[in-house]
This record gives C-alpha cells, sequence and structure tokens, in this order.
C-alpha cells in the first residue's frame, strides 16, 4: 500500500517543549505536558477505537461491501487508493483487537476476532499471482480486493510477514480459548488457519521478500523478527494441543541467529534491509517496529530478540529518531526530546513524511522500557547505549542502578518524559476530529496520504496501552541462547483449507464475565474490577439500525447525516444513505445499519436527496440518541420525518 488544524492542541507549553528546553520550571513543564498529554489521550481513544472498528467488515461504517470480518487500510479508494485488504495491516490491527480483548472481555470483539479468523480460513484459499494454498506460495501474497477475491494488478510480492504475523494474532487467541476451557475451539477451528500459516513459516523463512513498506526486495528485520516469534508460539501451541511442533521450534534458533546478522555495531543500530543493494543507511522504523511488537517482559532487557530495553534496540532508537532531525518540522529540536518520526530518512513516497504510527512506535518502545526496568528493579547503562541515556541525562555513566537509587528515578523520568513528547507531536498533528491519517507533512505537519489509517489507530491504542501498564500476553517465556552458528533449513510443509469456521456461541471466561465497573482507563482496556458474576458482558460497539418512515417519491433516497464521522460530521456528500428494500406503500420505511460505540451520544437528522442531486432537511430540531452500553450488540432506532 506504500509502494506505488488539529482537533486537540497541546498549548504553548507543548510549542517549548518541541523547539527547545525551556528555562523556567522543568518540573512544572513536565507536570503540564503530562497532564495535556493524558488529556489527548482521553479523547483520542474513544475516536481511535470507533474508527478502527469503522474500517472492519461488514457492518463497519467505513466498510460497505467490504466481506464480513476484513479489514480495509483506508476508505480512500483513490490518491492513494487503500480500499483492499493486506494480511500484514490486518493481523497487526487484529494483535491489537485480541489484546485489548484478552485484558477485557467484551463480547463485541470477541464477534470481531472470530470474523477475523473465519474470514483468513477462507483468504488462504484464494488462488493469487504469488502463487496457491497447494504449496503454501500464496500465502505470502500482500493484498486482496475487500470482497477476498485475488487482487492482479503488479505488486511488491511475496511479503513473506504477513502469514507470521496472522500467527501471532491467532494464537495469543487460542491461548485464551485453552486457558477458559474450550480447547476443541481452539483446536478445531483456530489451528487449521494457523498451522497453514506456521508451515509457510518453517518452509520460506529463509527467502528473499519484499519489506513491510513493499518497496525493497531482500531479507527484512521486521519479517525475521516476526517469524521467529511465529515459531515460538506456534511451537508452544502445538504442544498445548497435543501436536508435534519440532519443525517450528527447530527452525526457530536458525531465525535468532540470522536477526543478529541484521545489528550494525559499528553504527550502534540496525540495518533493517539486508541481501539488497539499496543504497540506504538501513536505519528505519521497520526496527523499532519490530521491537515493539515482539514486546515480552518476561524476557527482560534481552539483546537478542531486541527487547525495547535492549542496550541495542535503545542504541537503534536512537539512530532512527536522530535520522529525523534535519526535517524542517524537527528543526531547533535539541537531542533528548522527541521529533516526528518516518519510515526511513531517504523517503519518497509522498516526499517523504513522518507517519503516526512510527512516531507512536517511538514512544511504545520506550514506554514498553519503562515498565520492564520497574519490574527488573534496575537499569543497565552499556557502552552500546550509553549515548541513548546521555541524551536524557548528560551525567550518567556505565553501570547498572538499582530501582532504590537516585539515577534510576531520574532516568525513568527522563524517558517517560522523552516518550510523551512523541504522543504530543502526533497531539499537535492529529487531523481533523481527531482522525489519524497515514502521514503527516514534514514541512508544515498537515495530514497526508491515506486517511483514518486503520493501522495508526491501532498504533495509538497500543502506545496508550503500553504507556498505561496495560501489557500483552508473554509469547516467549524466557529467553533463548543464540546459536554459535546460523543455519538455513527449512522444512517443506503440507497445507489444507480450513473448513470449519462456525465458532460455539458463549464461549465467555472462565469464572463467569467480570462486571463493568466503570472504572476503566482512557484506553478502555483496563479496569480495576475485583469480582465476577454472571452478569452479560458490555459490548463494545452496537450496530445500530436506524428506521425512517417517511413517504417519498421514485428517484429520492433518504440518507442521515450527524455530527460524528460515521454519519459525516454533518457533511451531507458523507451522509450515509438509507435503503428502501423494505418500503412499502402501507410502511414506507428507510432503513441502515450502522455500527457505533457503545454508550456514545449522538445527534443527526435525515434528509430528502432528489434524483437532480437538490436535497430537503427534515425539520428542526436535532434529534439524539445514545447507543445502548449493555450486553446486547444490535440496536433499533425508530424515527418519523419530521415536518
Amino acid at each position: 500500500m506504500y509502494f506505488v488544524s488539529s482537533a486537540f492542541l497541546l498549548g504553548s507549553f507543548a510549542l517549548q517543549s518541541v523547539l527547545g528546553r525551556p528555562a523556567f520550571d522543568e518540573r512544572s513543564l513536565v507536570q503540564e505536558r503530562q497532564s495535556s498529554v493524558d488529556s489527548f489521550i482521553k479523547s483520542e481513544s474513544s475516536i481511535a477505537i470507533e474508527q478502527l472498528l469503522c474500517n472492519i467488515g461488514s457492518d463497519g461504517c467505513n466498510s460497505k461491501n467490504v466481506a464480513t470480518g476484513i479489514v480495509i487500510a483506508s476508505p480512500d479508494t483513490q490518491d492513494p487508493d487503500y480500499f483492499y485488504t493486506w494480511t500484514r495491516d490486518a493481523a497487526l490491527v487484529f494483535k491489537y483487537v485480541v489484546d485489548r480483548f484478552i485484558n477485557q472481555y467484551d463480547a463485541g470483539l470477541q464477534r470481531k476476532i472470530q470474523e477475523y479468523i473465519a474470514s483468513q480460513a477462507k483468504l488462504q484459499g484464494v488462488s493469487n499471482p504469488s502463487g496457491s494454498l497447494s504449496d503454501g506460495s500464496g500465502l505470502g501474497e500482500a493484498k486482496f480486493n475487500v470482497d477476498m477475491s485475488a487482487f492482479t494488478g503488479g505488486w511488491g510480492r511475496p511479503q513473506r510477514d504477513g502469514p507470521a504475523l496472522r500467527a501471532t494474532a491467532m494464537i495469543t487467541y487460542a491461548n485464551w480459548l485453552i486457558a477458559n476451557g474450550y480447547t476443541s475451539t481452539a483446536n478445531d477451528i483456530v489451528w487449521p488457519v494457523v498451522r497453514n500459516d506456521l508451515n509457510y513459516v518453517a518452509q520460506y523463512w529463509n527467502q528473499t521478500g519484499f519489506d513491510l513498506w513493499e518497496e525493497v526486495k531482500g531479507s527484512s528485520f521486521f519479517t525475521t523478527g516476526s517469524q521467529y516469534r511465529a515459531l515460538i508460539e506456534g511451537a508452544a501451541l502445538a504442544k498445548k494441543l497435543g501436536k508435534s511442533g519440532d519443525n517450528y521450534s527447530n527452525i526457530a534458533p536458525q531465525a535468532l541467529c540470522f536477526l543478529q546478522t541484521y545489528w550494525i555495531s559499528s553504527g550502534k543500530y540496525v540495518d533493517s534491509n539486508i541481501n539488497v543493494n539499496d543504497g540506504r543507511t538501513g536505519k528505519d522504523a521497520n526496527s523499532i517496529l519490530s521491537s515493539i511488537h515482539n514486546f515480552d517482559p518476561a524476557l527482560n532487557c534481552d539483546p537478542a530478540t531486541f527487547q525495547p530495553c535492549s542496550d541495542k534496540a535503545l542504541a537503534n532508537h536512537k539512530a532512527v529518531t536522530d535520522s529525523f532531525r534535519s526535517w524542517n518540522i524537527n528543526k531547533g529540536i535539541s537531542q533528548g526530546s522527541a521529533v516526528a518520526v518516518g519510515r526511513y530518512v531517504e523517503d519518497v513516497y509522498y516526499n517523504g513524511n513522518p507517519w503516526y504510527l512510527a512516531t507512536l512506535a517511538a514512544a511504545e518502545q520506550l514506554y514498553d522500557a519503562i515498565y520492564v526496568w520497574k519490574q527488573q528493579g534496575s537499569i543497565t547503562v552499556s557502552d552500546v547505549s550509553l549515548s541513548f541515556f546521555k541524551d536524557l541525562v548528560s551525567s550518567v555513566s556505565t553501570g547498572t542502578y538499582a530501582s532504590d537509587s537516585a539515577t534510576f528515578k531520574t532516568i525513568t523520568d527522563a524517558v517517560s518524559k522523552y516518550a510523551d513528547g512523541y504522543v504530543a507531536i502526533v497531539a499537535k498533528y492529529v487531523g481533523t476530529d481527531g482522525h489519524l491519517a497515514e502521514q503527516f507533512d514534514k514541512n508544515d505537519g498537515h495530514p497526508l496520504s491515506a486517511t483514518d489509517l486503520t493501522w495508526s489507530y491501532a498504533a495509538f491504542l497500543s502506545a496508550a496501552d503500553r504507556r498505561a501498564g496495560v501489557i500483552p500476553p508473554s509469547w516467549a517465556g524466557s529467553v533463548a541462547a543464540v546459536p554459535n552458528q546460523c543455519g538455513t533449513n527449512t522444512v517443506a510443509g503440507s497445507y489444507s483449507s480450513a473448513t470449519a469456521t462456525s465458532f460455539p456461541a458463549s464461549q465467555t471466561p472462565k469464572g463467569g464475565v467480570p462486571t463493568p465497573t466503570g472504572t476503566q482507563t482512557s484506553t478502555s482496556t483496563s479496569t480495576s474490577s475485583s469480582s465476577t458474576g454472571t452478569s452479560c458482558p458490555t459490548a463494545t460497539s452496537v450496530a445500530v439500525t436506524f428506521q425512517e418512515v417517511v413517504t417519498t417519491n421514485f428517484g429520492d433516497t433518504i440518507k442521515i447525516v450527524g455530527n460524528i464521522a460515521a454519519l459525516g460530521n454533518w457533511d451531507t456528500s458523507k451522509a450515509v444513505a438509507l435503503s428502501a428494500s423494505d418500503y412499502t406503500a402501507s410502511n414506507p420505511v428507510w432503513k441502515a445499519t450502522i455500527s457505533l460505540t457503545a454508550g456514545q451520544s449522538i445527534q443527526y437528522k435525515y434528509i430528502n436527496v432528489k434524483k437532480d442531486g437538490a436535497l430537503t432537511w427534515e425539520k428542526d430540531p436535532n434529534r439524539t440518541y445514545t447507543v445502548p452500553k449493555t450486553c446486547a450488540t444490535t440496536a433499533t432506532q425508530s424515527d418519523k420525518w419530521q415536518s
């Protein structure tokens, strides 16, 4: 997809902190920034989850004619056309959705997860220009049409990260099923889909392919890291299900060994693309994304897996983010202060700009690091990571600092402030009404490229969770030794269509569904509930059917428009058309079903659009409606034309 005035301002203090460190009371500034980042996260979180769900078929507000369970990259159909589903993007989005679901049970999200798994079972069997399922080659196809048919145009293919990432998202849900007593569902429905993807990884991991930006054909750090994680998780899941995972566990150490070859010790950074002559330095957000998506607090600061707090990952963070300091948007920002982050500095796509998801990834890595430092009770500064720490605390030297030391607190406070700076940049350049595009201009910061990028919303929500201390389940369990010599073995896999895709009803958490307490964090992923009960789970999104009774003439179209994105933000050109499929002379009803956030209060009105484009508004006042916040995932609102 990458190949071919903000709604929330942080105020004058944010401008000062972005342009340079002020000479006045630093503690006051930090507290003010923290408070305003808190406010931004609170306001943006509801927008982000709403827009993310809008981009999932078939009932998402931006997903008309999109197959059920399919994630669109963006609603845009031209300049650029992102109205497709990418295996990678969809997997990363659902990786977040599954993590959110596991942190707090939500029947609405569970339905989405099940629909996603069912859609991918079908998608795996679609023959495409990369190949077919018979030898697994077709699993490396990057994108498909939203109706799940093959995209046959020219593209950078194959892309080998997708199957690994998809396996990871589904394995996490399978582990939840097993932990809650639904092993048969994990075995019969989820495993057949996951097995195809794992077999692909085991067979093709050592072959080159296009990177996550779809531009470079070689070996990608992000892809290798994703493959290693999938193999480790896949072997563990196979064991839980009483199956052999030897093919995965035998190859995983080779992938881990290969991962080390991306490290440039002389420059203290990751060369994100190797086995290719691309004319770049290799400093790429690819590597930061790999670090956060392979985050496992159980691994502490393991450098082999480039855990976020490892000396290599921190040195790389500095190298990658520093490479963007020459952009106009970052001019005058001092070392140790956050900058807008792009993919790589040599980027020419849309002339090369910061990406929201890359800037948020830079923040998320730092939040991950803080979590682990506090968990393990110490921070180690090595020769490799010293330059990273010196940007933030100039007096620091190599050594290990215990959590009860003054230096430990100084470092964690400085890193927290630094991480918040990246979120503050996103807050400063967020689009109108909190919408997140793909990019923002490197000169003036206005949003660019695809609008409402699903991955951008997932990136925001994930970073907000880590800042709040909400972490994903462990995937590795313990640190693995890197082999002394790298191998290149592969295993030819067997592949078969996953045909069982109907999930049993009422697969709720063991011990009952936690009773909502109203004390969730701003990201709606953490609760302080200490009790469990048998009450129904509160849905996150509700499919609301609006029924409008009004007599119309041939050629008329009734539409609904309102004050939220799903209803066009009062822009009549973006109003949602109702259907007259049930219209009769005795019951002239128009209807449309729209996915809305539970508990959301909206204002709306109906309009009648004539065949020639002329439109008539119904009379005042604006209608109001509050989406039910119950266990129900559907609702109906019946109206009559106001005349």
